[in-house]
């Protein structure tokens, strides 16, 4: 007979997905096959007892033209989404936002206009979907040192590795989560950036916890302040992150950090 010694009872917030309305922004590799609405998406985070989510929508359809002549038109059209979306869901919704480091007058515009509807969060950032590729663009400095006025916090793909540190100890005032842990190399690679630099968090979502037991490794290394669940959903299954979450061998104490506490103490909710 199995025991299970899994304590259930915590509050969970995703911090790392990509909300949609319609299936444009549906980033699932089976969106063929199951079209989903924002109705569906809220019910799925019902079923895995999410209490809040957070992150930015992804357009699917005009991404495809980052190898054409980029608009930022479509970063616009894309938070304009993410604005509807937290008009319809602001008790469940923290919405994230694009910026692009090559626009950079249109992205402090961006900023300015997400600010004025009280929303902190920037990213989750892909450089790739949007036609840049290094964290240190000369454009980004510019848009951290807005980011930093506003009280913001910048939410990153861990991508062009060796480009990260020169953004994150640009701006130490500046509240950096890194997305995805990844394989065993970039796990080491987040774990020596987060103890060199105390303003570097890390969200579980994309690849990583499914190999036993790095998220008991990075609470060893790191401690548990500074690790923030999150799914990648709809391009992930939430199911998969919340089991690795609890059913590692680290306290209820880091649980409930990792799945509520620390989001909430960033965040400010």
């Amino acid at each position: 007979m199995s025991k299970y010694s899994f304590n259930l009872d915590f509050e969970i917030i995703d911090f790392h997905m990509h909300p949609f309305f319609t299936n444009q922004y549906n980033i699932s590799a089976y969106r063929n096959e199951y079209s989903l609405t924002d109705e569906d998406l809220i019910n799925d985070m019902d079923f895995f007892g999410i209490s809040r989510f957070c992150g930015a929508p992804i357009d699917r359809v005009n991404i495809s033209k980052q190898n054409e002549e980029f608009s930022f038109s479509i970063i616009k059209e894309t938070n304009d989404k993410a604005l509807e979306l937290y008009e319809k869901y602001s008790d469940r919704y923290i919405p994230g936002f694009h910026v692009n480091p090559c626009f950079v007058e249109e992205s402090l515009q961006e900023i300015d206009r997400m600010a004025r509807r009280g929303v902190k969060l920037v990213g989750e950032l892909v450089p790739y979907l949007h036609a840049w590729r290094e964290y240190n663009h000369e454009g980004i400095y510019p848009l951290l040192d807005e980011i930093e006025k506003r009280g913001m916090i910048l939410n990153f793909h861990n991508m062009a590795q060796e480009t990260i540190e020169d953004m994150v100890k640009s701006h130490p005032n500046v509240t950096f989560v890194a997305a995805h842990p990844g394989e065993r190399s970039e796990v080491d690679r987040n774990v020596a950036l987060m103890k060199k630099y105390d303003n570097v968090y890390l969200d579980l979502s994309g690849t990583g916890i499914f190999r036993w037991p790095m998220l008991r490794y990075l609470v060893d290394s790191v401690g548990d302040e500074r690790i923030l669940f999150g799914s990648d959903y709809p391009t992930c299954s939430p199911g998969i992150y919340i089991g690795g979450v609890l059913g590692e061998r680290i306290s209820d104490d880091a649980k409930e950090k990792i799945f509520s506490l620390n989001a909430k103490r960033i965040l400010g909710l």
